[in-house]
């Protein structure tokens, strides 16, 4: 290749390719020669290289995509947690090793790099680690697809410890910039809040609506790239951040109003600055909801600019462009874009409301009522007047067809209003999804059979075509082959590579179980897996885990319902039971945890510091002496995850039956070859169907005896009286043992268990540890055990968003895939 065809391509095609980009974006990204060049530099010079590699594959995609004009999903979600870029497009353009050499000519290393890399905190917990698999799987299965959030500033919050709890400090993800994104300033868009509405007349004569906003928010997109493994297709991201409008008042500066000259800047910009602000004050929901219409309105505008680019007229758009609602954050979608076609395209009604109804599909990812979206009107019609003016109208025009078709039901109205009535009017969201959306679909067999009969169950009978399943999955690109490269090159070896495309590939493990040297040389992996794990803890922590001992894992979101407080009051049984006989054969335990809580979430975070003040008794314990050891990790993130899962020998899957939507976790667990102890909650149904009742350490209620113990009249003092072991276990909390001897201080959680117990811990308390006796006896048998590892990892292939993602486009999206050619190829669709 020529000097100026290479300059101009930027494509490595072997080590020396690669050093000399490296240097040239050194030079013309940084401004910086080699000999000066830091640590940041460098790395910055690095993945601008690998980035690099992606362009070219964008640029045949665009020109694939707007050549073939074919259907394209837009999806819609609030957050997005994607892990580090680094490593995983080092993979995903074949490059780790052209880079390694590349690098090593300087006498740096790429591990060292691939540390500096930082986790864009774009996201919380499962919600948004799901929708980066899905825009993953997207990429790499060819299916045309943009995802639309915010650009957060702070992500959601940096946790550490202070004495046992937890703060929040900013994630200041963004300090040095960041190498993977786009900047788009020339394409933003306006968005207005509050104001007035007037009626009035159109241009042709008919009754017209304008909306006057009193303020006006610019947002300004950045895009990243989302490549497809082993295929030349990449899609974007599109996030969206606040700008003023007006950022500086020189007036109020030359006045010497300082404050009050950028005071409009810090307002607007407030809106990307943090995800999830906490909504315990009106302030607090207020900036939820400009967060959620910020974001739908600049990604709606932007969706119809694209379609407009190759379309025509309006009534095509459900044919070439379908818009996935990823929980009821976006759903304020609906009310907008019936405004831009009645308001702004002069649709009449009926013909927005076919074209809307027809382009979007919603999920809904929860069974919690808290969790189901609900807006004061006063809040929602201050800052969208037109919005609820719309949303009333299609309420107005469902309940005419509700009573008119369901005469035999005069209540059922009431019940499926938009509005909730009851005390402050609220408009629900998930209502307005289900009326406003063509599928509406659950993420697990359990959940979506809940959604149908219990919690939407009066839409399910209006609507019953529209409500579906589609188990979640996760991407075995990032949660096999890069957090476990010891396990998949160990399955590859025997199986070869294609199951990282193909995870039903797996199943060809099975036989592999029955082999004595397989089972040893996953053992082994094993191992490796958990000293990385106690080398992370031993150097941050100062803590030695001992690697023989079982390591027992929960990390998820900080809530009651997954019942972490489940878990801290078996670790303090086996601890009392140590206490009362030194000598006692225990099995040694590490206790593994890792979970963020809501900043406004009491409880929440008093369940963290009971958890640490129990590592902080327990581990130092000489009658312990080493057998039990509690670790809570501060700031649970992907990056963190992917150390963990490979270590984790048992997983802990214990939240309430009924009320888990699906969970992920459960399953990158079990793919990296962890048992489950769990309930029959969620997706862990699923599994234990896949694995094997007899590879699974079920416990506890089901959700039938869940709702019927509750109906009963359940009292949790009556269990108590029942069992002396769960008595001493909470007269422990109470003594302030676990809280530097303040008995008051952990008092609340043991007062909550007694006078409500909300998600039955107590009731399902001695069920759990007799689980967890049960647990100990299997891993005594080491090469049973192995075999039900293996089995695990070889029978969860199902779980994988590549199948996820093949259901959503075949039931839902009615999407084609179109696979891009290499250069000089002609694509494939």
């Amino acid at each position: 290749m020529s000097q100026s065809n290479f300059v101009r391509s930027r494509q490595a095609h072997n080590a020396e390719d690669f050093r000399r980009l490296l240097e040239m974006n050194l030079y013309h990204v940084r401004g910086q020669a080699i000999q000066s060049a830091s640590h940041l530099d460098a790395y910055d010079a690095l993945s601008v290289t690998v980035r690099d590699q992606l362009i070219d594959r964008m640029h045949r995609a665009v020109e694939a995509y707007f050549e073939a004009n074919p259907k394209t999903v837009h999806y819609l979600s609030a957050e997005y947690l994607l892990g580090k870029q680094l490593e995983q497009n080092l993979l995903y353009t074949d490059t780790e090793g052209m880079a390694r050499e590349a690098l090593a000519h300087y006498g740096l290393e790429l591990d060292h790099y691939l540390d500096l890399d930082v986790e864009p905190g774009l996201g919380n917990g499962g919600l948004g680690r799901l929708a980066a698999c899905f825009l993953d799987s997207l990429a790499t299965l060819g299916i045309p697809c943009v995802g639309y959030g915010i650009r957060y500033g702070f992500g959601i919050f940096k946790q550490s410890w202070e004495s046992g709890w937890q703060v929040e400090k900013p994630d200041e993800w963004l300090l040095y910039g960041n190498p993977w994104e786009f900047p788009q300033p020339d394409d933003m868009q306006r968005v207005g809040f509050g104001g007035r509405t007037e009626h009035t007349t159109g241009k042709d004569g008919k009754p017209a609506v304008v909306w006057h906003p009193d303020e006006t928010v610019l947002g300004e997109p950045c895009h990243m790239l989302v490549p497809g493994y082993g295929v030349a297709n990449v899609n974007i991201l599109r996030l969206w951040r606040a700008r003023a409008s007006e950022e500086f008042d020189f007036e109020c500066f030359d006045a010497g109003d300082y404050t009050r000259a950028v005071e409009k800047k810090i307002h607007s910009e407030n809106i990307s600055k943090v995800l999830y602000p906490n909504d315990n004050t009106p302030q607090g929901q207020e900036l939820r909801l400009r967060q959620q219409y910020f974001f739908v309105t600049c990604s709606l505008r932007d969706i119809l600019q694209r379609y407009r680019l190759m379309n025509n007229g309006w009534d095509a758009l459900p044919d070439k462009a379908v818009i996935q609602l990823n929980d009821t954050h976006p759903v304020v979608a609906i009310p907008e874009l019936m405004r831009i076609l009645v308001d702004e395209e002069n649709l009449d009604w009926e013909r927005a409301w076919d074209i809307c109804n027809r382009t979007f599909a919603s999920t809904q990812h929860t069974l919690l009522p808290e969790a189901l979206e609900e807006w004061p009107t006063e809040l929602f019609g201050r800052l969208l007047p037109r919005h609820l003016e719309i949303a009333q109208e299609i309420n107005r025009r469902f309940l005419a067809e509700v009573r008119a078709n369901h005469p035999d039901d005069p209540d059922l109205a009431r019940r499926v209003s938009l509005f909730h009535e009851d005390g402050e009017q609220r408009l629900r969201m998930a209502h307005l999804a289900c009326v406003g959306s063509f599928s509406v679909n659950g993420v697990a067999e359990l959940q979506s059979r809940l959604l149908r009969e219990q919690v939407l169950v009066d839409f399910a009978r209006i609507y019953p075509d529209r409500f579906n399943n589609k188990t979640n999955g996760v991407t075995p690109r990032r949660f096999m082959r890069l957090a476990n490269p010891r396990l998949s090159e160990l399955i590859t070896g025997k199986i070869g590579d294609g199951w990282l495309r193909d995870l039903d590939e797996l199943k060809r493990l099975e036989p592999l179980a029955d082999d004595a040297e397989f089972r040893r040389q996953w053992r082994e992996v094993k191992q490796l897996n958990k000293h990385r794990l106690g080398a992370h803890v031993a150097e941050k922590y100062g803590l030695a885990l001992d690697p023989t001992s079982l390591f027992d894992v929960m990390v998820k979101r900080l809530h009651e319902y997954k019942r972490q407080l489940l878990k801290a009051l078996h670790i303090i049984t086996l601890y009392d039971r140590i206490k009362a006989d030194p000598a006692a054969e225990v099995l040694p335990r590490t206790f593994i945890f890792g979970a963020k809580a809501a900043p406004g979430y009491h409880m929440a975070k008093l369940i963290i510091r009971l958890i640490n003040g129990i590592g902080e008794v327990v581990n130092a314990d000489k009658d312990v002496a080493g057998r039990l050891k509690v670790v809570f990790l501060e700031n649970f993130n992907v990056s963190l995850g992917e150390m963990i899962y490979p270590a984790a020998e048992l997983s802990e899957q214990i939240s309430l039956a009924g009320k888990e939507a699906s969970g992920t976790g459960n399953m990158k667990f079990a793919l990296n070859g962890a048992l489950t102890c769990g309930t029959l909650d969620g997706a862990n149904v699923e599994i234990r169907e896949r694995v094997g009742e007899e590879n699974f350490f079920l416990f506890g209620l089901n959700t039938e005896e869940v709702q019927a113990r509750i109906a009963a009249g359940y009292d949790p003092r009556a269990v108590l009286a029942d069992d002396p072991e769960l008595q001493a276990v909470l007269a422990r909390i109470s003594s302030g043992e676990f809280a530097s001897g303040n008995a008051e201080l952990l008092q609340p959680i043991v007062d909550s268990l007694l006078e409500k117990d909300e998600y039955l811990l107590l009731a399902d308390y001695r069920a759990y540890i007799a689980s967890q006796e049960q647990v100990e006896a299997a891993y005594r048998d080491t090469e049973a055990w192995t075999k039900s590892a293996i089995l695990n990892t070889a029978r969860c292939g199902f779980f994988s968003s590549d199948r996820s993602m093949r259901e959503y486009a075949k039931d839902i999206w009615g999407v084609e895939t179109l696979v891009v050619p290499e250069r000089g190829e002609k694509a494939e669709g």
